[in-house]
């Protein structure tokens, strides 16, 4: 049952394409102070202060990991204008008091439709997935460093479903690293709609024009210390969608030294069963270089376990320009509390990919020649 409160806006914390963060006084909790909400404008139109409205409080009572803030489900007074004619036909988030009008790129009245109908495919874009919502700046950053001139995000519904709640995809959009937002299947709020994840990989190429595609999970992955209950096992197959479309896929591992989950360190074992057992297409692997030797023997070993280097093309790449290039532009990464200076490998293994989707892009002489001999060291 969803837990409902009462609440005032007191004032805005931020504003973002798609989504105004704010802060509300809730009924009956006065003595705790103001809280944090995020209200998406497409679901419920502007918020200002002094706006009453009713929150979902759910998560945050139950204590889990939504970021501390509650979501404005209405606001609560006189009905607002409604804003005229909208463009689009499907609805996301079906069947729930919140479906949301669209329009899809697959539309008959969409200016897209014919370019995806009449397309050859990806025509060897390469599509980097990355497990983690938190990999989606490094792998574009690392795209852009190494050559690629347009790059986009696809993102998947096995986790948030509004693009608006991510202040990475807004932050990369505004500083002219990430070039348009595709929200496939129920997710919403991008820049392009599509129905699924192949119409938005051939949007991302066809629409946006991408020489690189980033693909992944919103914010807000599901994990249960399972095999396969992980939002991310579900988005690898983002890859298979890439190989039969015609694209390169390029997978980035989740990858950790500073994880005291054992699951967790080295290589996850989501990237490996995602990799030996749900990827059913041949993949390039980018595989992070580690100075570190007896780190990077671990890395190693566990994909040789795997046997990954028998099923997929293992290319070891360093990562460092994209972690450079975030800091030249002030974009900060951070994944579950951690940043670049405590966990280095996690955000050097998704810009390793990016670097090698981008100089697949770019025609780079150095990916021709690691296509020959970039497999895993000997031992």
């Amino acid at each position: 049952m969803i837990r409902l409160r009462r609440g005032t806006v007191v004032g805005v914390l931020d504003d973002r394409p798609g989504a105004t963060e704010v802060s509300v006084e809730i009924e009956g909790e006065a003595g705790r102070g103001p809280a944090v909400a995020i209200a998406y404008t497409s679901l419920v139109g502007p918020v200002r202060p002094g706006d009453r409205v009713i929150l979902n409080t759910t998560a945050v009572a139950l204590g889990l990991g939504t970021g501390g803030a509650h979501f404005v489900v209405a606001v609560d007074g006189p009905s607002p204008a409604w804003p005229g004619p909208i463009a689009g036909r499907t609805m996301k988030l079906r069947y729930t008091p919140l479906q949301v009008q669209v329009r899809v790129a697959e539309e008959e009245d969409s200016p897209h439709r014919a370019a995806l109908e009449g397309s050859a495919g990806l025509e060897g874009v390469p599509v980097v997935w990355v497990p983690l919502h938190s990999m989606v700046a490094p792998a574009v950053a690392g795209a852009r460093a190494a050559g690629a001139d347009r790059v986009s995000y696809v993102m998947t519904d096995n986790a948030a479903l509004p693009a608006p709640l991510s202040r990475v995809a807004a932050r990369l959009r505004r500083e002219g690293l990430l070039d348009a937002v595709v929200t496939a299947g129920q997710a919403f709020g991008g820049d392009l709609e599509a129905v699924n994840v192949f119409t938005g990989l051939l949007a991302a190429r066809h629409a946006a024009r991408a020489q690189v595609i980033v693909a992944g999970d919103g914010p807000g992955n599901v994990g249960t210390n399972t095999t396969w209950g992980a939002s991310d096992i579900e988005s690898a197959m983002v890859l298979n969608a890439a190989g039969i479309l015609g694209g390169r896929p390029v997978a980035a591992l989740r990858v950790s030294f500073a994880d005291v989950r054992e699951r967790h360190r080295g290589v996850s074992h989501h990237s490996l069963t995602a990799l030996a057992r749900v990827v059913l297409v041949p993949v390039h692997v980018a595989v992070p270089t580690v100075e570190d030797a007896s780190r990077r023997e671990l890395l190693w070993s566990s994909l040789r376990e795997a046997r990954l280097d028998e099923r997929h093309q293992l290319v070891e790449v360093s990562g460092r320009v994209a972690l450079d290039l975030l800091a030249r532009r002030g974009v900060a990464a951070e994944s579950m509390g951690r940043g670049v200076e405590t966990d280095p490998e996690f955000f050097e293994a998704a810009g390793a990919a990016g670097v090698l989707a981008g100089r697949m892009a770019a025609g780079d002489s150095r990916w021709r020649a690691e296509q020959g001999s970039g497999q895993s060291p000997a031992g």
